[in-house]
């Protein structure tokens, strides 16, 4: 091939993985541009079912897509359209509609909404004169609380507009004024569904700065992301990098690009788009032209709530809080245990927890939380045993017998925990657990308890039914389903159905698992609103699933996996190998064809129960690094998500739940991202160590100057504890694990002085009064109290801080040399703390003491109320 045929056969495949999101290339750095390998992007493509193998694939794929646009049989609408409660302009498709367009919207009440688009300009005699009679009258006590509406560019869109290198808008975010519309279907006498409806129309992919491996020691990492703990990429470090400019010489059109056929105008207030109820609705347009479209439509609050209440609360690992009653590892009994004294007792507003999702069953199971088998179902080995209703009549001999050797044997488990320096041992909980359960699932279920059961299943669907049979299945098979026999593969094979039917007892007891762990996380939850706290639980929803999993194989869930593919992080200067973490991505285009339906239902699930919700990683949803099986990190990358229609789903979740959104966006965040998070109420994550003035001076930033939208925190599950950072303890653990990239002098220095920069600011601001000399114990008082006088909506101290542990719960960069996950919470000299240890520690009242104190004189003095007496 001639080096012009090259040249056109690049073109035509940039061209083609920007009509699918895919990028081609990416920015490191603000001067430097990397190119995506070509097989990479052919290999992306073909996740999404675009065949780009050959140039003629390309050549056939791009020429189907111009056709459509030619022909107009292209959609008219995207699968799935955002509708902000608070915005005053319409979505491009919704305002490129033509005059006359006949709409419908079934909303998910139950609800038919009807009415035509008022026609264009007219003149003369026959021009009308008032609303079509067909259309029905609005409401006014309605409209007069709703906003109006108008044409729209997103504001997402715009913000990160603002970032292009020339000012412009960004590739893709124009097209050519001769370019086809390509929101065009032929004439068809029926609406079409916008779940069979075609090919999605995503956002291009805009080459842009990357988010930074969280990874520094080596390149497969199998955690979701998280900051580096000793080069961690600061939330304002430096410039912002630009996106560049695509290769692609000739842009490609989507719907969101093209040239609108109509003059976008205000519309009065009394408009029937600002009527629609929230929720996910069924849009259908029939236009004057005998053409027809339909789409999913979002119709969402402007923000989430505000988490109300005291600011500060707890933030740990619910596994590593062992009580006196847990077996061998902290469960849902010591959650509500810890939720009601801190809140009664320590006047706690939140108690922020790991992900609780179910995980892969096996010897030994993977530890980490962040690598589930589903996340939509919580895993029943966090159930407390005893406080099943149906323990307490299990009166057979032989069962109360094996009950009791159960019991003893946790006890065991407990001890050498606590007292024997042994590490969690979760396989050897679940087994003990499994079979108690078994005995307690043999005791009957009174009325009522049944009758909420069966409207649990009713509740859960079929979702919980694939759960329970890939449960059952992993018993018999493994706990990766890639390895079964090759029928039972398939989860709606004949071979699959007949295997449901003969696991069926199997499949109810996992289902009443999910049950009971459901129940145990409401009462946790009851015990923390009933001790006064605001928000209660927060829930941690991790980035994705385990590849083998139960969310991958089932037939409900795992047509939206892309096949083949891992999410994971590009190079950077820490990581010149980039992160492959395991975990299959989301097919934006699926989703986006139901509606977001997977997301909807796993948010709906995890906030069941909950105050509040922390998003793992919440840069996906508006981009992922994509890694094809075969090929390194390095030769990954980025997908775009329909960010506007994911945050309008997790905005809508959250409000009907009337909970908070935690966003963790630690690291290098492309321009634009937390601009629009914010918008929505959704708050970041700040950490101490990483906030300093970072276009100024790059000293530690004053607390006045820090975000309002943001939960404070010194440290993190993947970061040293306080007490490790203050003592260089973390350091030294590197070190001794042969993690340090740089001579051990040389990275004490550095961290020596990184502390002591923050220890003198501390002094200097009256809260450290002895001085950067102080005792450990004193400087960790500080630091909290330097969070208290930040703006942050939420403070959370780290558990482990109260009792002076000097060990990371997770070591990044680490599988075999440190015990990632399995650690219980100990104290400073490394002796584990059981609950009531904690609930009684001098230190930790020491540290509460202290936030109680600055937090009334950051309320300031308090005042009667009116009409109040003097004593």
């Amino acid at each position: 091939m001639t080096a012009g045929g090259r040249g056109a056969e690049a073109t035509g495949l940039a061209r083609l993985a920007a009509l699918h999101g895919v990028a081609t290339s990416y920015a490191p750095s603000e001067d430097r541009i990397v190119q995506v390998p070509d097989t990479t992007v052919v290999a992306v493509l073909a996740a999404l079912d675009v065949d780009a193998g050959t140039p003629h694939a390309i050549d056939a794929a791009l020429a189907a897509h111009d056709d459509a646009a030619r022909t107009g049989s292209s959609l008219i609408l995207p699968p799935t359209l955002a509708l902000w409660r608070d915005a005053r302009i319409l979505p491009d498709a919704l305002a490129a509609l033509p005059p006359g367009t006949r709409l419908r919207v079934a909303t998910e009440q139950g609800e038919a909404r009807q009415w035509q688009l008022p026609p264009g300009p007219a003149t003369g005699p026959d021009a009308p004169t008032g609303p079509d009679p067909g259309t029905p009258a609005p409401d006014p006590a309605r409209a007069a609380e709703q906003p109006d509406f108008a044409h729209r560019d997103s504001a997402l869109r715009d913000s990160m507009q603002a970032d292009s290198p020339s000012g412009g808008p960004l590739r893709g975010d124009s097209a050519p004024t001769d370019a086809p519309h390509p929101d065009l279907t032929p004439a068809d006498p029926s609406l079409p569904d916008p779940d069979r409806a075609g090919p999605v129309h995503p956002d291009p992919v805009h080459p842009d700065p990357v988010h930074p491996a969280p990874d520094r020691a080596g390149p497969v990492h199998p955690d979701p992301v998280h900051p580096d703990p000793v080069h961690p990429a600061p939330d304002r470090a430096g410039p912002v990098h630009p996106d560049p400019v695509h290769p692609d010489p000739a842009p490609a059109v989507t719907a969101r690009q093209a040239p609108l056929p109509v003059t976008p105008a205000a519309v009065p207030q009394d408009d029937h788009w600002a009527q629609l109820p929230l929720g996910v609705h069924r849009l259908e347009a029939a236009l004057p032209d005998g053409r027809a479209a339909a789409c999913h439509l979002v119709v969402a609050p402007a923000r989430v709530p505000e988490p109300q209440g005291p600011r500060h609360g707890f933030l740990v690992q619910l596994y590593s809080l062992l009580s006196a009653r847990s077996w061998g590892m902290g469960d849902l009994g010591d959650l509500a245990e810890l939720a009601g004294w801190a809140g009664r007792s320590l006047g706690a507003g939140f108690v922020q927890v790991n992900p609780l999702h179910a995980a892969v069953p096996g010897t030994p199971t993977d530890p980490s939380p962040y690598r589930p088998s589903s996340r939509r179902f919580p895993d029943p080995v966090h159930l407390r045993i005893e406080d099943v209703p149906e323990f307490g009549y299990v009166t057979d001999p032989a069962g109360r017998e094996r009950l009791d050797a159960l019991l003893a044997r946790a006890a065991e488990l407990r001890a050498d925990v606590l007292h024997k320096g042994a590490h969690l041992d979760r396989d050897a909980v679940w087994h003990l657990k499994k079979q108690a359960l078994e005995i307690v699932a043999a005791v009957p279920l009174g009325p009522g308890r049944r009758a909420a059961y069966c409207d649990f299943l009713a509740e859960q669907g079929q979702a919980l039914e694939d759960h329970a049979t890939w449960c059952a299945l992993a018993e018999e098979y493994g706990g990766d389903w890639h390895q079964w026999p090759e029928e039972l593969r398939d989860s709606s094979s004949a071979a699959t159905r007949r295997a449901r039917a003969a696991l069926d007892e199997r499949i109810d007891f996992h289902c009443r698992l999910a049950w009971l762990t459901d129940c145990q996380l409401a009462a946790a939850q009851r015990s923390a609103r009933d001790a006064g706290m605001s928000v209660g639980l927060v829930h941690d929803l991790a980035v994705g699933v385990h590849p083998g999993g139960s969310d991958t194989w089932s037939p409900s869930q795992g047509g939206y996996f892309a096949r083949g593919m891992s999410v994971g992080a590009p190079p950077d200067a820490f990581n010149a190998l980039g992160q492959d973490w395991g975990l299959p991505p989301w097919r934006p285009d699926a989703l986006a064809a139901t509606g977001y339906a997977p997301y909807r239902g796993l948010l709906r699930n995890l906030l069941r129960h909950g105050g509040a919700v922390r998003i793992d990683h919440v840069m996906g949803l508006f981009r992922l690094w994509w890694v094809p099986e075969g090929l390194p990190p390095t030769d990954g990358t980025y997908v775009r998500y329909d960010a506007e229609a994911m945050l309008a789903v997790l905005v809508l979740e959250a409000h009907l739940a009337g909970a908070a959104v935690i966003g963790e966006d630690l690291g290098t965040v492309e321009p634009g991202v937390r601009d629009a998070l914010a918008a929505r109420g959704v708050l970041g994550t700040s950490v101490l160590w990483f906030e300093r003035d970072w276009a100024g001076t790059g000293r530690p930033l004053a607390p006045g100057d820090w975000r309002e939208g943001c939960v404070a925190t010194a440290t993190t599950h993947d970061l040293p504890s306080t007490a490790a950072r203050l003592t260089g303890d973390h350091v030294a653990l590197r070190h001794r694990l042969g993690l340090l990239t740089r001579p051990l002098a040389q990275e004490r220095a550095e961290d020596a002085a990184e502390v002591t920069d923050w220890l003198t600011y501390l002094t200097r601001l009256g809260l450290l009064p002895e001085g950067a000399g102080a005792g450990e114990e004193a400087q960790i008082h500080a630091v909290y109290r330097f969070l208290l006088r930040t703006p942050a909506r939420m403070v959370g101290v780290w558990l482990p801080d109260a009792v002076g542990d000097r060990r990371p719960q997770n070591l990044p960069g680490t599988w075999d040399q440190y015990p990632n996950w399995r650690l219980p919470v100990a104290d400073a000299e490394g002796r584990p703390v059981t609950l009531e240890e904690l609930a009684a520690s001098p230190r930790l009242h020491r540290l509460m003491g202290v936030l109680a104190a600055d937090a009334r004189q950051a309320a300031g003095p308090l005042t009667a109320p009116p009409g109040a007496r003097p004593a």
